[in-house]
């Protein structure tokens, strides 16, 4: 017997074929011919994609998705370590093709004046023509505004995955309950250090291993529990950068306390997220913060090497004041954005807007996150289930496509992952959680062209003197004095900016 769902499926998936989802989607992807009659032509659409895994995919699902939306697709598969390099090439040539994937940063920094020179489409005035386009998250598409106004499709990200992942053996044997607050951690990286709990009598553990990254390894995190504002925060209506406030320097105390007492790997500033892992896995270390969302794979390798060791995560870490906050991205990874080079008229503009409503159906969404079902996936208890017997062929013919989604689970109505691993289904269900607590950044869409042109270089003025002060090479004064270095050279002008850009945005 074929289930309803699978009935509809194929209904849906023979009218696709034969009427290029007329009855599915936007009628605006049908071709019109000179007499004004509609055609089956299948409407070329360019788009340069970013490639994650070694190889350009098999093109197997490139054809399904040209029958199932009546296009015709040039996917221009770009590595990631080349991609950007690639986009401004084609963008100094002319030669970007009519879709193009750019990602948040890209977007708040260099596109910004190729956007206001006129060079993109503004699609915010059509996305309500899209049954499915109008279902993508308001506040999500307003951090990826421009002046005010909507450029680009958003691909979904969690907003925030952020917590810690612990080992649940050794705090049963040491009799630790789960942290709740900082003063809790804290005890837990000093006993995972100094009170043998592998039980092997040797001092060969330490509570936290961390790596050279201060946004997404455990310091940005941990500040978060401890109040400061994401990058920048609001102090007596004035814009100021997060570590003008007093919870970053409490964060520093913290990280600096933990360094000393050898409770944090002593090299961590220039420590791999490899071998920060390494560490976490092979039970040198007890805690890994980050994204709690890693947990299935450390857990994975892990048990390879101790087949007895349980793992736990949690999200909620509440500061001294008692209050809990986590920090938060924009939501989106990347957008894709129309250039005008490219399509030269609104006609052509709405066709492509419709093939990307059609990737918003759960069956498009399906498509290029998981494949097919029952050859890529199959369906259990309402998620989805990749065959793990068949890696490199799902590596080979589905994973790059991932690339091409639109929005998220919650617009998309595709499948979330099956979580066998009890301690996965918990964090994905603690990052859900975390989404009423966020610490947002204020200053995602406002602009500086002082940070846009020198912010990376200002950037590592703080983060030298952030790992100097934990490491315990310079005091609280030498960590003033590198502020004023980063106000001096340009970070007054900064803050000036970005309060004037806040303050015009407010009276808009």
């Amino acid at each position: 017997m074929i289930s309803t769902k699978k009935f509809l499926s194929s209904v849906c998936a023979l009218s696709l074929g034969l009427s290029a989802l007329a009855g599915c989607s936007n009628e605006s992807a049908s071709n019109s011919t000179e007499d004004g009659e509609k055609s089956n032509k299948p409407f070329e659409l360019s788009i340069m994609a970013t490639l994650h895994t070694p190889e350009i995919p098999d093109e197997r699902l490139e054809l399904l998705l040209e029958e199932k939306t009546n296009t015709e697709l040039d996917i221009q598969w770009v590595p990631d370590a080349n991609y950007i390099e690639k986009v401004n090439t084609a963008f100094a040539t002319g030669t970007l093709p009519m879709a193009v994937s750019i990602s948040a940063q890209e977007l708040g920094t260099q596109f910004k004046q190729a956007i206001r020179d006129d060079q993109f489409w503004e699609i915010g005035p059509y996305l309500d023509e899209y049954k499915n386009l109008n279902k993508l998250k308001p506040k999500v598409i307003e951090n990826t505004k421009v002046d005010g106004k909507v450029y680009g499709i958003y691909q979904g990200r969690p907003l925030s995955r952020q917590g810690f992942i612990f080992r649940k053996d050794w705090a049963d044997k040491l009799e630790i309950s789960t942290p709740t607050n900082t003063d809790e951690f804290y005890e837990m990286a000093r006993a995972f250090t100094e009170d043998d709990p592998d039980g092997n009598g040797k001092e060969d553990t330490i509570g936290l291993s961390d790596r050279s990254d201060l946004l997404y390894g455990a310091f940005k995190t941990v500040s978060s529990w401890f109040g400061t504002p994401n990058e920048w925060g609001l102090k007596d209506g004035k814009l100021l950068p997060e570590f003008m406030f007093d919870e970053y320097m409490d964060t520093l105390d913290f990280f600096r306390d933990l360094h000393k007492n050898g409770y944090i790997n002593k090299d961590f500033p220039v420590t791999s997220k490899k071998d920060q892992q390494s560490m976490f896995k092979n039970g040198t270390s007890g805690i890994y913060v980050g994204s709690i969302g890693d947990v299935q794979g450390l857990y994975d390798d892990a048990t390879k090497l101790n087949p007895d060791l349980e793992y736990d995560v949690q999200n909620k870490v509440e500061g001294p004041h008692g209050e809990f906050g986590i920090w938060s991205i924009p939501g989106f990874g990347s957008i894709m954005m129309f250039p005008k080079s490219a399509i030269k008229s609104e006609e052509e503009l709405k066709k492509t807007l419709a093939f990307y409503d059609k990737l918003m159906t759960p069956e498009m969404a399906n498509l290029l996150l998981w494949g097919i079902e029952g050859e890529h996936y199959e369906v259990k208890d309402g998620a989805a289930l990749p065959d793990a017997s068949i890696r490199e062929k799902l590596d080979r013919e589905v994973r790059p496509y991932l690339s091409l989604e639109v929005g998220e689970p919650d617009t998309n109505g595709r499948y979330e992952g099956f979580a066998a691993y009890e301690i996965k289904a918990k964090a994905e269900e603690l990052i859900k959680d975390n989404e009423n607590y966020l610490i947002n950044n204020p200053v995602v869409t406002l602009d500086s062209e002082t940070y846009t042109k020198n912010g990376e270089r200002l950037k590592t003025i703080i983060t030298d003197a952030t790992y100097q002060y934990i490491l315990g090479q310079i005091d609280k004064k030498g960590f003033e004095t590198a502020v004023e270095k980063w106000k001096e050279q340009g970070g007054d002008k900064v803050i000036e900016e970005y309060n004037a850009s806040y303050k015009k945005l407010k009276n808009n």
